[in-house]
């Protein structure tokens, strides 16, 4: 075709067109940062990452990495190794806190003797204990790709400068992370746009041994209590948290897991080989409150408190404390919109939805 042809003078102006459109939608995904504990393989914390990672609305500017369930070099490990499984090594994996700020495992040890013991412990608990920076044999295999030379704190920070008032803060696991970066920057949580987190709990209705005796314990807030309370009691714009109680209300199912198996899709075929129908293992944790971030329909029922953490280092250190407000203590707690109630069967949609469609490419 010659070079002075209309036709091609025609396409020109249609592909800058469908550039721009591409680039405006690219503008409008909702920018999201997620922090977590990243253990693996499969389970809740992966498939929290997938369910961020799958959903065209929503861009993940990375994701940062904080012991809790696992110790943090493991996590990271399989962190990449899911991105490469789903091809989105775009998305940076950024190091991040190995212990608490105060907390430690021989200390924690003394006080289960002393208070009881725990029915989970995370990194710390003697079923699966290893020394911090071990990593396990992987059964999904060693990744081939590198965590980003930048540690979490700075990379929450820088995130937040670049993109003021527009960066959601997700965190699924222990808040270590988070409070480093206010120790250094006190305006990142103003400069966020939300807190969304999974973590304290009320009163869950559950046989797990885990609540039966202590319902206000949970583990997000027990690992490292002090980074939960330096967090809570920042100035957020909004909080949303997704308990323990409103949790304990969802399952993983084999059929879902059959029907999400069924797409051949790459995060489909991880998620059905490492999935575990065991107690515990598949309540759907973290994938609620990103789903109901996404999608705040899910959740049918809510309520806002006053949130912080039992520091007295007692039987209730690390257990969840909440005011309403007419008893709110006098210093400086947020209000927490804490999530009651949800439209079970519409997240299990979603979820399956989202796990059996092709992998968003990066933009």
């Amino acid at each position: 075709m010659p070079t002075n042809s209309p036709r091609r003078h025609r396409l020109v102006p249609l592909f800058l067109l469908l550039l721009a459109s591409s680039l405006a939608w690219a503008d409008q995904r909702r920018k999201v940062i997620v922090n977590e504990d990243f253990s693996g393989p499969g389970g809740s914390n992966m498939q929290t990452l997938l369910v961020m990672v799958q959903s065209p609305q929503i861009e993940v500017l990375g994701v940062t990495v904080v012991s809790g369930d696992q110790w943090r070099d493991e996590e990271v490990a399989h962190t990449l190794r899911l991105l490469e499984i789903i091809g989105r090594t775009d998305i940076p994996v950024v190091p991040g806190a190995v212990f608490p700020l105060v907390r430690r495992r021989e200390e924690t040890q003394l006080w289960q003797q002393r208070y009881g013991k725990v029915a989970y412990a995370g990194a710390w608990d003697d079923r699966w204990w290893h020394e911090p920076y071990v990593i396990p044999p992987m059964p999904e295999g060693q990744p081939t790709t590198k965590p980003a030379d930048e540690d979490a704190e700075h990379f929450l920070l820088r995130m937040v400068h670049k993109y003021p008032h527009e960066v959601t803060i997700y965190e699924g696991g222990p808040m270590t992370n988070l409070a480093l970066a206010i120790s250094l920057d006190p305006q990142f949580p103003e400069l966020a746009q939300e807190l969304v987190f999974m973590g304290g709990g009320l009163s869950p209705q559950s046989d797990n041994p885990e609540w039966v005796n202590t319902p206000r314990h949970e583990f997000n807030f027990w690992f490292d209590p002090e980074a939960a309370q330096v967090v809570l009691r920042a100035p957020w714009k909004k909080i949303v948290c997704t308990p323990t109680d409103i949790s304990v209300k969802t399952r993983l199912t084999p059929a879902m897991v059959k029907q999400i198996e069924a797409s051949g899709t790459p995060q489909a075929r991880y998620i059905a080989r490492f999935y575990q129908p065991v107690p515990g293992a598949d309540i759907m944790w973290d994938e609620l409150a990103a789903a109901a971030w996404i999608d705040p329909s899910l959740i049918t029922k809510s309520e806002t408190r006053y949130m912080s953490v039992n520091l007295d280092r007692g039987a209730g250190y690390g257990d969840t404390l909440t005011w309403t407000e007419k008893d709110k203590p006098a210093l400086g707690v947020q209000p927490v919109e804490i999530q009651v109630d949800l439209d079970t069967e519409k997240f299990y949609r979603m979820f399956v939805s989202l796990m059996s469609a092709a992998t968003p490419s990066a933009h």
